[in-house]
């Protein structure tokens, strides 16, 4: 088990900005590759804290295991990204590289995010979004007319919410049914409070992140 005291940032194949990765690395974040996510972490002319993986998609593996610990995990019954998830522990996990580019990565990654919401705090990061799953309730500060969306993972019930300019009161979720895309902030504080602990996501726009890496994690109703 690799544990950090740090947040944690975990690198995938995806589309990942090099100018984000140092600026993590610079705020003291722990970078992790997901496999071949530790080259775009060299990329950026840095160093990976750690390399997790099946390690089928890692260039140069000699080199690496010189600068860094690589683990190399080799089973195939779960994806990089939940290797990462289960062989480390961080108080906030970032995850980039992991939507985007392929379809079938994204809902891995989304898969993995489901399973791991109850017991650490997760957030999807890609070009435009961040997407904090949640547990339970949430309550944060957004400005008049920003976007507010809130993607029910499993079936979801809201008991209420303030601060959205479509309220959230009575509303079940669901994928394949009634979602709350691009719902907005009327400005000021918002809360939303759903009626039992199923994992939602939070997304908000990418300039929200340290907001988000910033807030407590969330209180079950």
């Amino acid at each position: 088990m690799v544990v950090f005291d740090t947040p944690m940032a975990v690198v995938g194949g995806g589309a990942v900005d090099p100018a984000l990765l140092v600026e993590l690395a610079g705020r003291g974040v722990a970078l992790v590759g997901a496999d071949g996510g530790a080259d775009a972490i060299g990329d950026a002319g840095l160093t990976p804290a750690a390399i997790i993986g099946d390690l089928d998609s890692l260039h140069d593996r000699t080199a690496w295991q010189a600068r860094t610990r690589v683990i190399h995990i080799p089973e195939q019954i779960t994806t990089d990204f939940q290797k990462v998830l289960y062989s480390t522990r961080a108080p906030v996990t970032l995850a980039l590289g992991m939507t985007g580019k392929r379809l079938d990565h994204t809902l891995a990654a989304l898969s993995a995010v489901l399973q791991y919401a109850p017991t650490r705090k997760l957030l999807l990061v890609d070009e435009v979004d961040v997407a904090l799953a949640v547990v339970g309730s949430i309550a944060f500060e957004a400005a008049p007319r920003e976007r507010v969306s809130i993607h029910p993972l499993l079936p979801i019930s809201f008991v209420r919410s303030t601060g959205l300019f479509y309220p959230m009161d009575g509303l079940t979720l669901e994928p394949g049914g009634l979602i709350g895309t691009s719902n907005e902030g009327i400005g000021g504080p918002v809360e939303v409070v759903p009626a039992d602990d199923t994992p939602w996501l939070l997304i908000l726009g990418k300039e929200r992140l340290w907001d988000l890496v910033g807030y407590p994690l969330p209180t079950s109703p």
